[in-house]
């Protein structure tokens, strides 16, 4: 029996995919607690755990540790009923990570070198990295429920189409995926699902309204709103990057001069020191073809120029950010990606500008901190939610 494939209008199919969303939000319970959540007799719990366990969908963890009484089993997911593939896909690299129906990350392979191109050859290329990943693990492949592969750009997660990259086909991007990879296959952009990656198994701890500010070689946006994660209409929610705030002759990757994103992201760092240095700065950097990763390490090793640069950035950007606060006032902000690995170098002037921009009222309601995931969120991001829409 496969649990989600089942029929969901027979109740009991439903209900226990509810028992398994439960376990998932609340960890290992005990029958009562399971009963008094779902409004169902203690005996039909018990049958239906039983029967779960029985399917291998839910395992027995133990004695709960009470003062008096008989302690009750707890009873929870088991990590072995299922596993998802993620795909993290960045402008240079791919990270790719495996993870149990736990929750768990059991396999990571991070920055895995993939050329971003919209050329079938750059999706075969892909695909192909994808299914090496898959072949060298040793679980049973036969129980990956899912792979879902994280975009920059514009994706519309409900169609399965990118019109961003790998936009060259009249079929659904997921269509030609799961053909390629011989699994079910869903996308999303890259930035939402960091965002609910770091909202699942990050720095999040209990707040409702969150956004993810994820500052790469782009720059984009995700929205948790009353604790869902916020797609607009077609899946496009979170373009920040291409809000109109400058008067400048640097043209962005969507076509158009002045977005937020030719001034306030990695990819605005590179051109800004390497204008500084042509310009006859000085910098660890100088004379060298510099790497991405370069020009953020020699940030953080106090290298003035790239600190100076970096700063500026972080002032504008939260100078961008105290509107979408005086809009959305949420309890969190989160700052990630590549950028943020400069640490307080980037954190510091957004809260500066923040404080200066935004109304107090609101700012007393926000906190501002960096990613804990880090370069993990997108991968943990895509795996989570690649569990989660088998519950859609």
């Amino acid at each position: 029996m496969n649990l989600f494939n089942t029929n969901k209008e027979n109740k009991t199919d439903l209900t226990k995919n509810n028992i398994i969303k439960f376990y998932i939000a609340n960890g290992n319970s005990t029958i009562y607690d399971l009963s008094q959540e779902l409004n169902l007799s203690v005996p039909t719990t018990t049958k239906l755990v039983n029967e779960m366990c029985a399917d291998g969908y839910v395992r027995e963890y133990g004695k709960l540790e009470t003062s008096e009484g008989r302690r009750p089993n707890l009873y929870g997911v088991n990590p072995d009923s299922g596993y998802f593939v993620g795909v993290d896909i960045s402008e240079l690299a791919i990270t790719l990570g495996l993870m149990d129906f736990k929750g768990d990350l059991i396999d990571l392979q991070k920055s895995v070198p993939c050329s971003l191109e919209n050329t079938p050859e750059a999706l075969d290329e892909l695909c192909r990295l994808v299914n090496d990943f898959i072949g060298q693990l040793t679980i049973d492949k036969k129980k990956i429920l899912n792979v879902q592969v994280n975009i920059p750009g514009r994706v519309n997660p409900q169609t399965g189409y990118s019109y961003s990259v790998f936009n060259f086909s009249e079929n659904p991007l997921t269509k030609l995926l799961s053909e390629k990879i011989g699994y079910p296959v869903n996308i999303d952009n890259d930035s939402r699902a960091m965002s609910y990656g770091e909202y699942m198994k990050g720095c999040v701890e209990g707040e409702k309204n969150v956004l993810f500010l994820n500052v790469s070689w782009g720059l984009g946006l995700g929205i948790i709103s009353d604790g869902r994660l916020y797609n607009g209409k077609s899946g496009y929610a979170g373009e920040f990057g291409h809000v109109h705030l400058f008067d400048n002759e640097a043209l962005c990757r969507c076509g158009k001069k002045g977005c937020l994103e030719t001034e306030a992201s990695v990819s605005a760092l590179y051109r800004i020191v390497t204008e500084r240095l042509k310009n006859g700065e000085t910098s660890l950097l100088q004379d060298k073809n510099f790497t991405i990763s370069e020009l953020i390490e020699a940030a953080t090793k106090e290298d003035v120029l790239c600190i100076e640069a970096v700063e500026e950035i972080g002032h504008k950007l939260g100078d961008a950010l105290s509107g979408l606060i005086n809009i959305f006032n949420p309890e969190l902000v989160v700052v990630g990606g590549s950028l943020a690995h400069t640490g307080d170098c980037l954190l510091q002037p957004i809260k500066t500008a923040i404080r200066k921009y935004s109304l107090n009222l609101l700012i007393r309601d926000t906190c501002i901190c960096l990613s804990k995931l880090k370069d993990k969120a997108g991968v943990v991001g895509a795996c989570m939610l690649g569990r989660s829409r088998l519950f859609d």
